[in-house]
């Protein structure tokens, strides 16, 4: 996870800023965490991330 907000807005600016760092978009991942009365709802951004050394758990 790189990213964490309850704010839509922000995550959508903070998405825009990747955008504009040329960050591939099939690299990106965004979890809606649904709230409901007592917890807000939480939008989390995550990044793929290959394993540096090319091994698989496969």
């Amino acid at each position: 996870m790189t990213f964490e907000t309850r704010d839509k807005a922000e995550l959508r600016a903070h998405l825009h800023r990747l955008r504009e760092e040329r960050v591939d978009g099939s690299t990106i991942r965004i979890d809606m965490l649904c709230g409901r009365l007592e917890q807000p709802t939480v939008y989390r951004l995550s990044r793929f991330v290959a394993d540096p050394a090319g091994k698989s758990d496969r």
